[in-house]
């Protein structure tokens, strides 16, 4: 029987996760806590562990869940930055769900866009007190603005396409751009210097931890609005918080906080935020945060648990092959050379 230990499980995780339940075959242990170097141990005795983005999975973790008898780290998500895939290899197998449901993601961008540039949060809040007053509501007309997209994967060219359906003109930057597309691809430099708006759609590596940052705003045009629904740590918060008070940039909507493990997917409204940093920028009139939930759609949900379970029962069922590994063994975590008819170790 397999056992999986699911750490900062919430409600809609297990209503998604259930019913792959199988007694005497798989068996479930839903866990509110975080993975951390202090809850690692809750997982001795699990073949598994399934883990999501604000989980600690150091070296430490790793250690810790490899001596309790853990032979496989699942990540019910695409994003693996928080786990050290390095350390991992040669003890634990990693696996991801590379795509879920890139639409989910993309439509959250152009939602949080709309509601910024229209003012859309503003006027419920308005009506909501019978207040139909339209000063201070003015926006702008997205249709023969210029776009950059940082980042043309899967929910980069998505948003790409809901863009181009407004009539905005897309450059893009990516250090791997997509072979045979129409896509524009210009310099980092050249799309901070012409976007009237910046959307990042990239992974969080160590080339891209704080790709903006004060330098790059600064080449930015005065008013530039700046999207993130990546990782939170792809923007330096207190250089944003800068361009805001500088009037630089004219508005920011974030989905992701580089600080946000603590904080997000949890009630802290009956709290004090010890986040002075998080608690100036939802005080700005132009930032619209939502806690990472851009993901959140039924369909991504259902794939998200389809392909997890998938990936554990291929890595269990077939002598530790699994076609979403993350194997550290040649250097290509993601794309590895090798044709996957082989265990990565």
């Amino acid at each position: 029987m397999i056992k999986v230990a699911f750490f900062d499980t919430k409600e809609y995780d297990k209503a998604s996760f259930e019913r792959y339940e199988k007694p005497g075959d798989v068996e479930f242990k839903f866990l509110e806590t975080k993975l951390t170097e202090d809850t690692a141990e809750l997982a001795n005795g699990c073949d598994a562990v399934c883990v999501f983005v604000n989980d600690t999975v150091n070296g430490t973790v790793i250690d810790k869940l490899y001596a309790g008898g853990t032979k496989m780290i699942a990540l019910r998500c695409a994003g693996y930055n928080n786990v050290d895939v390095e350390h991992a290899y040669g003890k634990i197998h990693v696996a991801h769900v590379p795509a879920y449901s890139p639409y989910a993601v993309a439509e959250h961008t152009a939602a949080l866009l709309l509601t910024s540039i229209r003012r859309i949060h503003k006027a419920y809040n308005r009506t909501r007190d019978f207040n139909f007053s339209l000063s201070g509501l003015t926006g702008f007309d997205l249709n023969g603005k210029t776009v950059g997209v940082v980042g043309t994967g899967k929910i980069g060219r998505i948003f790409i396409n809901i863009c181009r359906g407004f009539g905005m003109n897309v450059i893009a930057y990516d250090a791997f751009p997509a072979k045979d597309s129409d896509i524009e691809y210009v310099s980092l430099v050249e799309l901070f210097e012409r976007s009237d708006i910046i959307s990042l759609h990239c992974p969080l590596t160590g080339e891209t931890r704080h790709m903006i940052n004060a330098e790059a705003i600064e080449k930015m045009k005065k008013g530039v609005v700046i999207l993130n629904t990546s990782r939170g740590a792809l923007i330096d918060a207190e250089a944003l918080l800068a361009g805001i008070k500088a009037r630089k940039v004219g508005a920011a909507c974030l989905d992701v906080y580089e600080e946000e493990a603590d904080i997000f997917f949890e009630d802290r409204s009956g709290h004090i935020l010890n986040d002075e940093l998080l608690s100036r920028l939802i005080s700005m009139p132009n930032v619209i945060v939502t806690s990472h939930q851009a993901f959140l759609t039924e369909e991504a949900l259902n794939n998200i648990a389809e392909t997890t379970m998938k990936n554990i029962g291929s890595f269990f069922e077939n002598d530790g092959i699994c076609d979403n590994e993350l194997c550290y063994r040649c250097g290509h975590i993601e794309s590895c050379k090798k044709t996957r008819k082989e265990r990565c170790f």
